[in-house]
């Protein structure tokens, strides 16, 4: 299942393509020329030590490594391409592996090797079954032996291994999506630059666009890296060296920052390749108030970060492992940021100390001490002493540390507007007393009794994380990692500032309920000085004026209440200006690269998706709360429900998550080093329309050609040229050395009663055996009520109208299509949303789904079920009785006056009442009659007569024409009403016309005059 589409703009040069090199470039002197290599400087300048290194690489080179983010309003796009370059005359096995941000979600891999594409496919992953790099898979494992880049920077490997022909090359392309957390006052964007290779070409772009002004913009020295940090160029006095090649361009909204070091700057900082973590910070001002709200598409996410409030008190008890294994380092680092941390007590904060390993021992029993010089002096003391032994009973710790606080909130030395909090620290499993990890869980629920928070940290590599990050998430806190060998007390001191300094509590950010659907986590338990807090959600209608938003939240001393209506036109208009600047910006960057080399250059940056970034920023937002509820839940039902949620959101924005995996079909290659040959392609099925007259008049044929208008308007010459476009995506998974393998289609049977086109109404009178075509001559952005039957069936059907340009010679000064077609089932108890464009399928029901249009998927929620065809319908039931067809005219090559739009068919009509309208609806359960009427005068004077169609007592001229339906696929002579169907249809075009996509309001009686 697809949801998305990266573009990605690459460029070839012919021996990245496949071609094989020719001999004199690998020739026997190669070590002595090494031209080939193409360093982007002279030969003669690159050292014999740089040289000799190279020469003596016995695996492919990576010959050219660029990674390219773009960060849009804090949600970031990154795609990262490399090149390989098999020197050899034998096949060589080269491993792609790049260092991926924990929180990030893989979103594409691509391979091009000898010639063929190799795209990858993101599946649900299989119960009990441990994701691993296997045959066919490649998927993100944590890092191996490389330590997190801090505290709050942790990385996973993303590993693909591929067997590279002989004298050949292999391009790699990966892309990821991220969203920045704001911590310390800081956004931090981290590249890990560690390809344990020196690169020929190198290169890293980092564009930043965002709503608000960007301020305390910072590029940091290389870090953790294997050798010494680059020198360049001062920011300014007093401030960190930049890496040494680092540019900077910056305005008030923009930002752009790049590094390329060429082979031997690399070999300067690190000859292993090892160069480190290009680490971006910044912020962006804010105005006071509710914070920034940016809209996009029908979603919107919101921003809330105060400043200049007074901290408030804080009660904290610090549960401390001192179990054998922490001897050493651990303890020392562990008591120096102890010692830190009680300098940043506060005068109204109360506080304890915890310490276990066999047993529990507490600093000050049954008490919350005040921060006083005494108090502070006697806690240095209690740390100093501390000596690591015995085991670790983190049970026993867990309740004694909950409950000494649960009493202090219960006593009358407690604040009444405090934040409470145990920071509990661990390096091992739990060995002594309870250990079972469900029954700590829940003895530590029964002990927190949700009256505080509990933050743990986990040290080391034998830690039970799964179980500190569950009694994190349960008790409305978070888990921190810190490597084995990393600084410990530096990230203790660091994790400490995140939580230390509390602003706010018992946060709630509320919209109305009838404005907004499927918001994310919005009430929170604290705010920290220096974080941020991130609402999204999908607005209910997109064409809404003004969005009414209120945050409460309790201070040092008072209840705060902040409450503003949002203009969401001009907030959609301002994050449309900042998207294009940001898309502009990235193509710039990707012509510009493409300027300077000559071989394959990465896209513009970060994928597509930057259009729908809100949304995507939505989805990733709601992938990771369901991942949080998942791993908080009690039940396997509640389990399983959470489960599948997540799995869908995760298959419907192609993310890799710990639900799903991502498959690749790896290149064979022969014995002589060559590229094996690709299987044959599968023979397509064959079209209902090859059944000759003697097949179903109205099923659907596999590959629809161009719809053909009958008043000529339509290039014919394009007709059959076109077929249905497939994105990059709809052949992932299928595609074997450039052949897309499609599953078979189901043909779909229905009636003529629909509209299509520019758009044509057609209606099918069955008991007549009539047919009737109108047009209908709307404005671009216009909903038209096409079936209306809210009150009796619940169903209600609506299309909106996109506009284009009249083609060449057509007396139309413009078209129009439909570009989203909306089913609305509102039942008792019971309400979903349909929605259906050119692209993608979203079903609200009792879950949210985003379907591709360019897979083959059916899906069922509650009543209502959904069957996509790949790139050619999509089929919506409800209840088994009413049924509609909504077809999809894609254009792989659109001219001028095209766009993508879909059509709707009426396939079963059954279940809908005898009070069903619409301006289709109308007529399903109506008959006609054809007669004629005299023009000017008797028929002894020469009148002529005309055909007119007798509808509800009222006569309505109508002349014959035909039109085509079905894509094409059909011919139909109907009676065709004119003046947008004057008489025909109840009342006028304009009581058609609805506020928005998901109005259900009963018709209202139109005049016919």
């Amino acid at each position: 299942m697809r949801a998305f589409t990266f573009t990605l703009l690459v460029f070839f040069s012919s021996c990245v393509t496949g071609e094989e090199l020719s001999g004199s470039e690998f020739g026997d002197d190669y070590f002595s020329d090494l031209s080939d290599f193409d360093f982007g400087i002279s030969p003669r300048r690159v050292p014999r030590q740089v040289k000799d290194i190279i020469a003596r690489e016995s695996k492919p080179h990576i010959q050219e490594l660029s990674i390219k983010t773009t960060i849009i309003s804090r949600y970031a796009f990154t795609a990262v391409h490399s090149t390989m370059l098999n020197r050899h005359s034998a096949a060589a096995e080269g491993v792609f592996q790049f260092p991926v941000p924990a929180d990030a979600y893989v979103t594409n891999f691509t391979m091009i090797v000898g010639g063929r594409v190799y795209q990858s496919e993101i599946k649900p992953r299989e119960k009990k079954k441990v994701r691993q790099d296997t045959e066919g898979a490649g998927t993100a494992k944590p890092k191996d032996g490389s330590p997190p880049a801090d505290g709050s920077t942790e990385t996973e490997t993303f590993r693909m291994a591929a067997v590279i022909p002989g004298r050949n090359r292999a391009v790699f392309l990966l892309t990821y999506e991220q969203l920045l957390r704001r911590r310390l006052g800081r956004y931090e964007h981290v590249t890990s630059l560690r390809p344990l290779q020196l690169i020929s070409r190198l290169s890293l772009d980092v564009i930043i666009v965002d709503h608000a002004p960007i301020s305390q913009l910072e590029v940091l020295p290389l870090r953790n890296g294997g050798g010494r940090a680059g020198s360049g160029t001062s920011l300014s006095k007093g401030k960190t060296d930049l890496p040494i090649t680092t540019a900077i361009k910056q305005n008030k909204n923009f930002c752009q920052v790049s590094f390329s070091p060429n082979i031997v700057q690399q070999a300067k900082i690190a000859t292993s390749g090892n160069l480190g973590d290009f680490v971006v910070r910044y912020d962006v001002e804010r105005e006071l108030g509710i914070g920034d709200i940016q809209v996009m598409n029908g979603h919107f996410v919101h921003y809330f970060a105060p400043k200049d409030l007074p901290v408030v008190p804080k009660n904290v008890v610090f549960v401390i492992d001192t179990s054998a294994s922490m001897l050493g380092t651990k303890i020392r680092q562990t008591k120096d940021a102890l010692f830190t941390i009680l300098k940043d007590l506060r005068p109204d904060d109360r506080f304890n100390f915890v310490s276990f390993s066999n047993k529990v021992k507490v600093w000050q029993p049954g008490r919350l001490v005040p921060v006083t010089p005494l108090n502070v002096r006697d806690a240095k003391k209690f740390i100093y002493t501390l000596a690591p032994s015995g085991g670790t009973n983190i049970d026993e710790a867990m309740q004694t540390g909950s409950v000494l606080l649960r009493d202090f909130l219960a006593g009358p030395d407690a604040s009444q507007n405090s934040v409470s909090l145990v920071i509990f620290l661990t390096d091992g499993r739990p060995t002594v007393g309870v250990v079972k990890s469900n029954a700590i869980l829940g003895n530590a629920r029964k002990a927190v009794q949700e009256k505080f928070c509990v933050f743990t940290i986990g040290l080391g590599n034998d830690v039970d994380y799964r179980l500190l990050e569950r009694m994190a998430l349960e008790n409305c806190g978070m888990m921190r990692r810190i490597a084995e060998d990393a600084d410990a007390s530096a990230m203790l001191k660091g994790f400490y500032d995140e939580i230390g300094t509390p602003l706010l509590s018992d946060i709630r950010i509320n919209y109305p309920e009838d404005s907004v659907q499927y918001v994310t986590q919005s009430l929170f338990t604290n705010y920290f000085n220096g974080s941020e807090i991130v609402v999204a959600g999908r607005l209910t209608d997109r064409d809404a004026g003004s969005l009414h938003v209120q945050v409460t939240a309790s201070s040092s001393d008072k209840t705060i209440v902040l409450e503003t209506d949002v203009p969401l036109r001009q907030r959609q208009e301002e994050t449309k200006r900042h998207v294009k600047a940001a898309v502009a910006a990235a193509a710039e960057r990707a012509r510009a690269a493409a300027a300077r080399s000559q071989g394959p250059v990465g896209g513009g940056g970060g994928g597509g998706g930057r259009e729908d970034f809100v949304e995507r920023l939505w989805g990733f937002l709601s992938i990771k709360e369901g991942l949080r509820s998942r791993l908080r839940s009690q039940t396997s039902g509640d389990r399983e429900g959470l489960t599948r949620h997540a799995t869908d959101l995760s298959l419907a924005y192609n993310f890799l998550t710990p639900l799903t995996n991502l498959n690749v079909e790896r290149p064979q290659v022969m014995a002589n080093g060559s590229m094996a040959p690709p299987p044959p392609p599968t023979a397509a099925p064959s079209s209902s329309r090859s059944q000759g007259p003697g097949g179903p008049a109205n099923e659907l044929a596999e590959e629809e050609e161009e719809e053909v208008e009958e008043e000529g308007e339509e290039d014919r010459a394009r007709v059959g040229n076109r077929k249905p476009a497939r994105s990059q995506g709809a052949a992932s998974g299928n595609a074997i050395g450039g052949v897309v393998r499609r599953p078979a289609r189901k043909s779909v049977t229905f009636t003529k009663t629909s509209a299509d086109g520019d758009p044509h109404f057609v209606v099918e009178f069955p008991q007549s055996k009539l047919t009737v075509c109108f047009n209908i001559n709307g404005e671009p952005g216009h909903v038209l009520r096409l079936v209306s039957d809210h009150k009796h069936s619940g169903v209600t059907v609506n299309g909106k109208l996109i506009g284009a340009p009249a083609p060449p010679g057509s007396h139309k000064q413009q078209r129009t299509y439909f570009s989203t077609i909306t089913v609305v089932v509102d039942r008792p108890g019971r309400r979903a949303y349909i929605e259906v464009t050119p692209k993608k399928v979203i079903l609200d029901g009792h879950d949210r789904l985003v379907l591709p249009c360019d897979a083959t998927v059916a899906v069922q929620s509650g009543e209502v079920a959904v069957a996509v065809a790949a790139g050619a319908n999509v089929t919506v039931t409800v209840g088994g009785t009413v049924a509609f067809v909504i077809l999809l005219h894609r254009y792989k090559n659109p001219a001028p006056y095209q766009r993508d739009h879909v059509g709707f068919y009426i396939s079963n009509s059954k279940g809908l009442s005898r009070d069903c309208h619409g301006l289709l609806g109308q007529f399903l359960h109506q008959d006609v009659g054809l007669g004629e009427m005299l023009t000017d005068g008797s028929p002894e004077d020469g009148a002529r007569k005309t055909p007119v169609l007798k509808v509800k007592r009222r006569s309505v001229p109508v002349v014959k024409k035909t039109r085509r339906i079905y894509s094409g696929a059909q011919s139909v002579d109907c009676w065709f009403a004119r003046n947008n169907a004057a008489k025909l249809i109840d009342g006028r075009y304009e009581d058609y016309v609805v506020p928005h996509m998901f109005e259900t309001a009963e018709w209202r009686e139109g005049s016919n005059v």
